[in-house]
């Protein structure tokens, strides 16, 4: 099996720059998607799978996904470390250990640390997520009062 040659750190730091910068006044929308495959799949611990297709729905979603974001106060999210372990030749699984940064409806704020696993393809193009595994981001809202029992956010002062 090939070790990876990737630095994944520098690379998902990138991935986290991208989310901050789509969390101000346009999302960056092809930047983010360059990080993903034509096609992969994301996975939640909540339950569920669902398939993604790298296209201008894609795109779209995204647009929506930091609508909500921001409308639950998030402020920033940075990467803490990763751990990288190659799984086959040419792919990797990459547990990225993020810090998230909310403003609470209150005006407190709150940091919020988590993980996602990752399955990446090392392409010529660089590195290629085609899966994902995350845990339930809701239940982590839900606790630090960012949203209200039906995961819509919570209401600001």
């Amino acid at each position: 099996m090939q070790e990876s040659t990737v630095d994944y750190l520098a690379h998902f730091r990138r991935y986290a720059d991208a989310y901050e910068r789509s969390l101000g006044d346009r999302v960056e929308a092809d930047l983010i998607r360059s990080f993903f495959a034509d096609d992969f799949l994301a996975l939640s611990i909540a339950g569920g799978v669902s398939h993604g297709a790298n296209d201008e729905n894609f795109a779209k979603v995204l647009e929506e996904g930091y609508r909500f974001y921001k409308a639950i106060g998030t402020r920033g999210m940075k990467v803490e470390g990763v751990e990288t372990r190659p799984i086959a030749d040419m792919h990797d699984r990459v547990r990225v250990y993020y810090r998230a940064e909310y403003q609470k409806p209150d005006g407190a704020p709150a940091s919020i640390d988590f993980d996602v696993t990752y399955l990446v393809q090392r392409t010529k193009e660089g590195a290629k997520i085609f899966a994902f595994i995350a845990g339930d981001e809701m239940a982590l809202y839900r606790k630090h009062g960012l949203v209200d029992e039906d995961g819509k956010p919570a209401r600001r002062g």
